[in-house]
């Protein structure tokens, strides 16, 4: 069974310069709400607002959760619960310059080994992943 391409929306409303400038971001296709977004917090790590990189590290920490799932199931041992984290590393210079994934698994029946070997597996195979191909990507696998 093949199953239809889907579209998600957001749009950003962006005023004034990148410097002084603020915008918001909107998440359409959820309606799951607006985010304020600033140039001070993506460059200065100011909690104010989110930033490009939060989005997208919690855009990769979900799709790796899903991708992993999905390997764990496919393996024979479906995960009782994943919890995974996603920091994206920006430099003002060089833009993204990497993702470090970390993921903590309640797996019945799996050796330590087995589950990182998987989660790297789920890695590749994440659609977010591969879509960040340019960058380095980093992971960190346990059980709880």
């Amino acid at each position: 069974m093949t199953m239809a391409e889907t579209i998600s929306k957001a749009h950003t409303v962006w005023r004034g310069t990148l410097p002084e400038g603020s915008g918001t971001v909107s998440l359409d296709s959820s309606g799951a709400g607006a985010l304020a977004v600033s140039w001070e917090a993506r460059a200065e790590g100011t909690g104010t607002a989110t930033t490009p990189e939060e989005l997208l590290g919690a855009a990769h920490s979900a799709c790796f959760s899903m991708a992993l799932s999905n390997a764990l199931t496919s393996n024979g041992t479906p995960p009782e619960e994943l919890s995974t984290g996603a920091d994206v590393s920006f430099s003002p210079a060089d833009g993204i310059t990497g993702v470090h994934l970390y993921v903590v698994g309640s797996v019945p029946n799996l050796s330590e080994p087995d589950f990182r070997t998987i989660a790297e597996r789920a890695k590749k195979d994440c659609p977010v992943s591969r879509a960040l191909k340019g960058v380095s990507i980093e992971l960190s696998a346990s059980l709880r």
